[in-house]
């Protein structure tokens, strides 16, 4: 039932076995899985590895732990399946134009949504996240919380539980894996200031409830953003500005005026 590990990363190849016992339907909910002794003699690992597999899988929602009685399987929620498919891509992704690729996938038909069902609620949720992003950027930062903020609201505003899980799922996996490239975008000449009208762009057909120019207009959006990545991947870190000088060079006018 289990082979033996072969990896630098011991405890996430323990991890993917013990997952793919639980999907094939080997492992039940309420099972108790082998100690953790036993189960470093069946994967030829440490105990330390199996131990660190087992506080991860707990973490993820996947097992629990009764100290003294043992490990068991889960009745592992919808939610408790996402953290894994996160953690599994995490390990697996090595090409950032992919999971832009998926993100583009998921928020096309979000915004489409939101411009159908957004709420009172919802159109000032993205409204204040359009002004903290002026905010920000006007204070010396690049405005990359208040970016998420307006994404976030967005997706509220598809009134969709399990589209919210996905893209919970997806943005964990960016923020892991493109933190640094996230933040050398913003600091791209006039980023800011682009993001900025883009975001407002996509704002107005929501509010206006027009749901292809929504769509249009964050396909729009994200192939931009898709074209800033592609260009810095081809590009030395060196010759990108400093923080400081880019909040100077791209300052965001407050008074751009929303519609009510």
């Amino acid at each position: 039932m289990f082979k033996p590990v072969k990896t630098k990363k011991i405890y996430e190849e323990v991890i993917e076995q013990i997952k793919k016992l639980i999907v094939d339907g080997k492992l039940q909910p309420g099972d108790k899985l082998l100690s953790e002794r036993e189960l470093s003699e069946k994967l030829n690992v440490s105990r330390a590895s199996v131990r660190e597999a087992f506080s991860a899988l707990e973490m993820m929602g996947v097992i629990t732990i009764h100290p003294g009685e043992g490990s068991f399987v889960r009745q592992v929620s919808f939610e408790g399946m996402l953290e894994p498919l996160s953690f599994l891509l995490q390990v697996d992704v090595d090409d950032v134009m992919k999971l832009l690729e998926v993100r583009k996938i998921l928020e096309l038909e979000i915004a489409s949504l939101a411009a159908k069902r957004a709420t009172a609620e919802d159109i000032q949720n993205m409204r204040q996240a359009l002004q903290l992003m002026v905010d920000e950027v006007n204070s010396g930062e690049i405005g990359v919380a208040a970016d998420a903020e307006f994404h976030f609201a967005i997706l509220e505003a598809a009134h969709n539980p399990i589209l919210i899980k996905l893209m919970s799922a997806v943005s964990d996996l960016m923020t892991s894996t493109l933190q640094f490239s996230r933040q050398k975008l913003f600091l791209q000449k006039d980023m800011p200031k682009l993001l900025h009208e883009s975001h407002c762009d996509i704002f107005q057909a929501i509010i206006q409830k027009k749901p292809q120019a929504a769509r249009k207009l964050m396909e729009k959006h994200l192939t931009m953003v898709e074209q800033a990545m592609l260009q810095l991947k081809t590009e030395e870190a060196a010759a990108l500005s400093t923080l400081n000088d880019v909040a100077i060079d791209h300052k965001i006018e407050i008074n751009f005026g929303f519609p009510s």
